[in-house]
């Protein structure tokens, strides 16, 4: 894709999901008891007990004996951790639940039900009448809310459907075992080196790790088509060809390997381990020429030169490992021999 060899600087470092939490929440512990006066009251009152007894700490503070054991029990079960001192939910344990006119409730069910789930706001137009028809008080838009979620007002709603995407094209699993060259891995390369901006098209044969690099203004569809043909120009064995999902990969570029009766693959999104012959070749390139090269941030005409320069010294007189420290040229040479 486009954006292989964009440079990403870390300034904090890196944490496991697991290192992550446990900060999240000592951080919370901390900030949950600094933030909260009670919790100081608590601490101060158990500090307090410990160096005076019980019984001083309830005759200082005020305490019943059964709260002051019982923020003891949960301060020293918890590792005297600050946290366990900042009280819970307040909310009482019998709140108050909100009555509504059972008049005002059949209106609000006939309505949403009748005419669909109509909002709050224009429920209210419909109640502020009915309720001075009747000399009640009417609702606001909360307690209608409410009144609505209460009783579960809500009638004919659409029923989500999961809709599976389907992929335009078959796609690779994995990376085919071929022993025969020709099947071809392309992808696209965005660099940026100081204030310029490059864009490469790379394509590599698998077997015989014979590569090319067409360096572009733009990526496009027509300018990976481009470099096809010149790759087709100096390399004439291609029969197939590999491509991520990326938008170049498209329009012209398709139609003209259809044209040439080439079979253009297809690998799955998110998934460069499929395409891991040519992300190794991108990573290859950005290390021996475009980091040691002295005319990045030149124009186009000198940079492709020297671009040029380094394919037929890559392909030529680079030994490579995978091919038992033989050139590209000469592994298919050896390969023709063979035959």
């Amino acid at each position: 894709m486009s954006a292989d060899f964009n440079q990403k600087l870390y300034i904090l470092p890196k944490f496991s999901p697991g290192q992550y939490h446990a900060l999240m929440r000592s951080w919370i512990n901390l900030v949950g008891f600094e933030e909260n006066d009670a919790a100081k009251f608590r601490l101060a009152v158990l500090n307090h007990c410990y160096d005076f007894g019980w019984k001083a700490a309830v005759a200082a503070f005020k305490v019943p004996k059964s709260t002051l054991f019982d923020w003891k029990r949960r301060y020293q079960s918890s590792g005297r951790k600050l946290a366990s001192l900042v009280p819970k939910s307040t909310k009482p344990h019998h709140a108050k639940l909100a009555v509504f006119d059972p008049r005002l409730v059949e209106l609000v069910a006939y309505l949403r039900q009748e005419y669909g789930c109509i909002s709050k706001y224009k429920l209210k137009l419909f109640l502020d009448e009915y309720a001075r028809s009747l000399s009640i008080r009417s609702y606001g838009h909360s307690k209608i809310g409410k009144l609505i979620k209460r009783h579960n007002y809500f009638f004919n709603r659409p029923k989500k459907r999961k809709t599976k995407v389907k992929l335009l094209h078959p796609r690779l699993k994995r990376t085919p075992k071929e022993t025969v060259p020709g099947y071809i891995e392309m992808d696209s390369v965005t660099v940026y080196i100081t204030s310029h901006r490059y864009y490469f098209i790379t394509a590599i044969d698998i077997v015989t790790k014979f590569a090319w690099v067409k360096l572009t203004r733009t990526l496009s569809s027509k300018q990976a088509a481009l470099a096809v043909v010149e790759f087709k120009a100096q390399y004439q064995l291609i029969r197939e060809i590999q491509t991520d999902n990326g938008h170049e990969f498209l329009g012209e570029f398709e139609i003209y390997l259809s044209q040439k009766n080439i079979p253009h693959q297809f690998i799955y999104p998110r998934s460069p381990k499929i395409n891991g012959v040519v992300e190794r070749f991108n990573r290859t390139l950005r290390d021996e020429f475009l980091n040691r090269n002295n005319s990045a941030g030149a124009d186009t005409d000198t940079l492709n030169q020297h671009l040029l320069r380094y394919l037929s010294w890559y392909n030529t007189k680079r030994p490579h490992y995978s091919l038992n420290y033989m050139t590209p040229v000469q592994y298919l040479s050896r390969l023709h021999s063979e035959k």
